[in-house]
């Protein structure tokens, strides 16, 4: 018995050690890509919003949502980008991220000419790599919060495509906890899903260049 709980203290020891290494590996390798002002963006004519939620479980505006449209309609504004490419889940008729995005760009007056939808971005991996090998992009500005932003730009790398992120504002701590620790175990995972088990997107299909790089 008593060695059978040192191997589980040991297999739990290694495996949180295995965790932290991926999360550091992640993180220090994209953070200096990471940027908070649209004054920081150079060369990048083309942007990608990652989908979430525009409402949280409660029926409130989401913030998370809110910021990074926001943070989109300013990069634009800014004349940094031309393009956005609106990638998220459109899992049913009631639920569509990216026509929720696009409505809240297009009120944040971005017009409509500027903005395609990538309906099948069902999670940060289908989104990054359906960016190149669907919508021809090999140089994107990723918008989201910072939480976020290292693991999206950890699978542009892979992928070989130049990707900066802009991020957006978090909200308080009480709402970040969760996803905090959602992403600290989702790090590792994607270093699993490229490195080990060559994930591919549940979906590709159809080459669609966007408007601004014809």
């Amino acid at each position: 018995m008593r060695r059978l709980k040192r191997a589980v203290v040991i297999s739990i020891a290694i495996l949180s050690a295995l965790i932290l290494v991926a999360n550091l590996w992640v993180i220090l390798s994209t953070s200096s890509r990471v940027f908070k002002n649209p004054a920081e963006i150079k060369d990048h004519s083309v942007a990608i919003v990652l989908g979430t939620s525009y409402k949280t479980r409660s029926g409130k505006p989401n913030p998370f949502f809110t910021n990074r449209i926001m943070m989109a309609a300013e990069l634009y504004k800014s004349g940094r980008v031309k393009q956005f490419l609106l990638s998220g889940d459109n899992r049913s008729k009631y639920y569509n991220e990216p026509s929720e995005m696009r409505t809240a760009l297009i009120r944040n007056g971005v017009p409509a000419s500027a903005i395609t939808r990538d309906f099948a971005g069902f999670r940060t991996l289908d989104s990054i790599v359906r960016s190149k090998e669907i919508f021809g992009q090999d140089k994107i500005v990723i918008i989201t919060q910072p939480f976020h932003s290292y693991r999206a730009l950890f699978i542009s790398d892979y992928y070989h495509i130049d990707a900066v992120a802009l991020v957006a504002r978090e909200p308080g701590i009480k709402a970040t906890l969760r996803v905090n620790i959602r992403e600290f175990f989702a790090r590792p995972m994607a270093i699993i899903d490229l490195y080990f088990l060559k994930t591919e997107p549940h979906h590709l299909g159809p080459r669609e260049i966007l408007k601004s790089t014809m």
